[in-house]
């Protein structure tokens, strides 16, 4: 069977990308079909459909790959859960993070703004020695939620900035259960400066069971409640970050926690980093138990009898890293190549958007802020504009958004204006591209390895121009950065 890139146009890409994985993954006829196999079709809006204000519940993956899921097309990972609810939703093919590390993408959806406009979206990522963070002042997606009168919690990861002066509660949401920085161990709750970091509200909270686990069962505790108020849950796992550690490694995680406290600091930061552990097959039981942790969080949504009224995303904060699949992108997490920002993306909605759908309309982080504040009827702050865009008029009336994309680090600039993507690393970290303007087609080479500059230059100017006016607007890098 042929590759579908190769004869089949995008649309038509996604009514037989699920045969491709059945196919590959060995899945059976049924799963498949339920995996959103080749029943899936091409986006088509719900328009006319009407609905109560509906809950909010975005699952937020970490460092997980654009081809992790099986129904993205992973040969060797089984997510028969996520891939339900693609079943049950629209996969996005063209959904991207809003940054290519942590704590920018994270800011991205808490403010529905690009990271460079705030000083901690500076920080590539905030790591534990970093005093800045979000300002409590900012305007947030949970905030201006709030202002409309939704219940506001936040399970999981936050790495927007560290106590005292810093945490989601600071910041809008009503409670957090959660940890505060980047990365941590899934049982000792150790992080890299050799701190424990699992807090309820701003105080430290003991438990040392596996982290995913912990997570899983309190948003699943939330979602029961008798909520008398529509709600937003941010649900962020730390899965699948390093270190590698899976459920039931508990001999691994102990060996790992005694190296880190017993090390200098410096060594501890290397040795959290786990670069003598993991495997794929390590990493593949950590994928398929966070497919199961999402399995049961939309099992006690359905439980509730809440499902229908709920918008549920599913994405990650950027591309994979050591053990991830991308293909067929290249690069990873902290570049702005397609492998470090293009994620898995998904979305259900029962109550307006039917099932079995595809899209390959691009969509980023920031976006599912605006949409979320749309859905819910709340209105951004006139003095902090939203840089996103609301998706309701293209999942309503199929009005595709036109706008362009962009991200900036301090080594990358990127922009896509439709299957069009302008890009430059400042640096030597993709030769031999360093400092050069690049332009690539990526609807007919996802695998940015056909530079068009040269045959299109009037376009690489126009995109190069359009990047450089929103970079203006942003919070210039501290000089030396």
């Amino acid at each position: 069977m042929p590759r579908p890139e190769q004869k089949l146009s995008r649309r038509a890409f996604g009514a037989t990308f699920g045969a491709g994985v059945a196919a590959a993954t060995g899945l059976p006829t049924a799963q498949a079909h339920a995996a959103a196999s080749t029943e899936e079709r091409p986006f088509r809006a719900a328009e006319g459909r009407t609905s109560k204000r509906p809950n909010l519940l975005y699952l937020l993956a970490d460092d997980l790959g654009w081809a992790d899921l099986s129904c993205y097309g992973s040969p060797h990972i089984k997510t028969p859960h996520l891939d339900r609810l693609a079943a049950q939703g629209v996969r996005f093919t063209d959904g991207y993070a809003g940054s290519s590390t942590c704590s920018p993408t994270r800011l991205s959806l808490y403010t529905g703004r690009y990271p460079g406009r705030t000083e901690a979206g500076l920080e590539e990522p905030i790591i534990e020695k970093s005093t800045v963070g979000l300002d409590p002042e900012h305007p947030t997606l949970a905030s201006l939620l709030g202002t409309a009168g939704y219940t506001t919690a936040m399970i999981g990861k936050w790495h927007c900035g560290f106590l005292p002066d810093y945490s989601p509660v600071k910041s809008g949401w009503d409670e957090f259960f959660g940890n505060f920085g980047g990365s941590m161990e899934y049982y000792s709750k150790i992080t890299s400066d050799k701190r424990y970091d699992l807090y309820e509200g701003e105080t430290p909270y003991k438990d040392l069971r596996y982290y995913t686990e912990i997570l899983t069962e309190r948003a699943s505790d939330f979602i029961g409640r008798d909520h008398d108020k529509p709600w937003l849950l941010n649900l962020n796992y730390t899965t699948a970050h390093w270190p590698w550690i899976a459920e039931g490694d508990t001999e691994e995680a102990k060996r790992l926690e005694k190296r880190v406290r017993e090390l200098p600091l410096e060594q501890a930061q290397l040795a959290l980093a786990h670069l003598d552990g993991g495997s794929l097959d390590k990493y593949r039981e950590m994928v398929e138990s966070l497919d199961r942790s999402v399995g049961a969080v939309l099992h006690a949504l359905k439980k509730s009898g809440q499902d229908r009224d709920t918008i549920v995303v599913f994405s990650s904060d950027n591309g994979g890293e050591r053990y991830s699949n991308s293909w067929p992108f290249t690069g990873g997490k902290h570049t702005l190549q397609e492998g470090g920002i293009r994620v898995p993306t998904i979305l259900r909605w029962p109550a307006r958007v039917d099932g079995h759908q595809v899209s390959d309309v691009p969509v980023f982080t920031p976006d599912w802020t605006a949409t979320f504040l749309d859905a819910a009827g709340a209105r951004p702050a006139p003095a902090t504009p939203l840089d996103g865009v609301s998706l309701i008029p293209y999942l309503s009336r199929g009005e595709t958004p036109e706008r362009d994309l962009f991200w900036r680090t301090r080594e990358e600039r990127a922009l896509r204006r439709g299957k069009w993507k302008y890009h430059r690393a400042t640096e030597a970290k993709i030769p031999p591209r360093n400092g050069k303007d690049a332009l690539f087609d990526v609807e007919r080479d996802p695998h940015e390895g056909a530079d068009r500059s040269a045959h299109e230059p009037e376009l690489v100017a126009e995109l190069k121009a359009a990047w450089e006016k929103i970079d203006a607007g942003l919070l210039p890098y501290p000089s030396g950065s």
